[in-house]
C-alpha cells in the first residue's frame, strides 16, 4: 500500500462563545483539514489546527506546509510512520500543526486497513475516557457560575483559566471552590502568565483551596523557575508551552522542572510524537495529560484514542468540541454524555468528512 495524494483545504470553526486565556482572546477557529488516498482506495482524515499565538502556524502556513510536505510523503506507506516523520523533519522544522494532520490522517489508514478502531490499534483496551470542562477568564463570580453549571452537568474535574491578574486568579479559586464544595478535582492554568514570585504566592492560596495541578505557570523557557516552584509548592506542576517536542520532554525531566506534561497532538506533530513523549515522561515518573487547542471531531477523536491506549494518562482535557457550532461537514467519531467521550468502534477515526 503507498501514499497516492494527499489534498488540503481551510475550514472555518464557528464557536457557541468567545473563550479568553491569558495569551488571547479565541472568537473562532480556522483548521486545515487533510485527505490522504491510497492506491489501495483506503482514505485517511486528519487535521491541522491554526493557532499563531501557541504554535507560530496560521491556517495559511499549515496549508502551505502540507503541499511542501506532501512532494516529500507520495509512494511512502502510510505503516513506515517513523520514516514519514523523519522525511517530514528533514523537509520542514518546526509546522507541528501541518505534520500532525498527515500524521492523524495516516493513523486512521493504518487502522482502517488493519480493521480495528484507532483506539484499538494503539494498544487500547477501553473505549470510554474522561475530559474535563474549561472556565476561560472573566469576573470571579461569572466563572464561579459556570464551575457550578458544569458540576451540574456531571464534571468531576474543572480546568480554570488564571494569568492575567493574580489576585482575581486566588478569588476566582476561592469563590468556584466555596460554589462547587471539596469533592470536585481543580486544575489551573496561567498559560506562562505569572512571575516566579507571583507564582509562589498565588500557588500557596490555591492550595489551600485544593487545586491539584497548576498548568504553565512561567513563561515556557523558564524551566529553572520551574524547577524552583516544584520545590518549593504544594501544588503539582504541569508543562504545557515548555513541552512542543519528545526533547523538550527529555529537558524538562533532567531538571525534575515538573509533575506532569500536557501533550498535544497540534503541538508535538502527531500520534508518533506524542507516544515518544509520553514514554519519555513515563520511564522518569511524570504522568501526562492530553490536551487540545480547539479541534474538530477528527483531532479530538486521534487524542481521545490516545487517552485510551495509555495507562500513564491520566487526565484528558479534550474539550474543545464542546465550544463548537455543530458543523454537518464533520461527522462521526467521538460520541460524549456529559463529561464521558465515547470512542467509534468503527475502523479508524470513525470520523466522515464532506471534503
Amino acid at each position: 500500500m503507498k501514499i497516492r495524494a494527499i489534498e488540503a483545504k481551510k475550514l472555518k470553526l464557528e464557536l457557541q462563545q468567545p473563550i479568553v486565556i491569558a495569551i488571547g482572546t479565541i472568537d473562532y477557529c480556522e483548521t486545515v483539514l487533510v485527505k490522504i488516498e491510497t492506491d489501495e482506495g483506503i482514505v485517511g482524515y486528519g487535521e491541522g489546527i491554526g493557532v499563531p499565538f501557541v504554535t507560530g502556524e496560521s491556517v495559511d502556513m499549515i496549508l502551505h506546509a502540507i503541499k511542501l510536505l506532501s512532494a516529500e510523503l507520495i509512494g511512502l506507506n502510510p505503516f513506515a510512520i517513523e520514516l514519514v516523520h523523519r522525511k517530514m523533519d528533514r523537509a520542514l522544522v518546526n509546522n507541528a500543526s501541518a505534520k500532525a494532520a498527515i500524521d492523524i490522517a495516516l493513523y486512521d489508514i493504518m487502522s482502517k486497513f488493519s480493521q480495528v478502531p484507532l483506539h484499538q490499534l494503539l494498544g487500547g483496551t477501553i473505549s470510554q475516557i474522561e475530559t474535563d470542562r474549561t472556565i476561560g477568564i472573566g469576573t470571579p463570580d461569572a466563572m464561579a457560575q459556570e464551575a457550578v453549571s458544569y458540576v451540574q452537568q456531571g464534571f468531576r474535574f474543572i480546568k480554570v483559566k488564571a494569568g492575567l491578574n493574580p489576585d482575581d486568579d486566588i478569588e476566582a479559586i476561592k469563590q468556584i471552590r466555596e460554589r462547587i464544595g471539596g469533592a470536585i478535582h481543580l486544575k489551573v492554568d496561567a498559560n506562562q502568565g505569572w512571575s516566579v514570585g507571583d507564582a509562589l504566592r498565588v500557588m500557596k492560596s490555591m492550595a489551600q483551596y485544593g487545586v491539584d495541578v497548576v498548568e504553565q505557570p512561567l513563561p515556557y523557557w523558564d524551566l529553572d523557575g520551574l524547577s524552583y516552584l516544584r520545590s518549593r509548592s504544594s501544588v503539582k506542576i504541569m508543562a504545557d508551552e515548555s513541552c512542543f517536542t519528545p526533547q523538550d520532554a527529555m529537558k524538562l525531566v533532567k531538571k525534575d522542572a515538573v509533575d506532569l506534561i500536557n501533550i498535544k497532538l497540534m503541538k508535538c506533530g502527531g500520534l508518533y510524537k506524542a507516544l515518544q513523549i509520553n514514554a519519555i515522561a513515563e520511564a522518569n515518573g511524570n504522568q501526562c495529560m492530553i490536551g487540545c487547542m480547539m479541534e474538530s471531531r477528527i483531532g479530538i477523536s486521534a487524542a481521545a484514542a490516545l487517552v485510551a491506549a495509555r495507562s500513564n494518562i491520566v487526565y484528558g482535557d479534550l474539550d474543545s468540541f464542546l465550544y463548537l457550532k455543530e458543523d454537518g461537514r464533520i461527522q462521526g467519531g467521538i460520541t460524549s454524555e456529559g463529561p464521558l467521550i465515547t470512542l467509534s468502534e468503527r475502523y479508524g477515526l470513525g470520523i466522515e468528512v464532506e471534503f
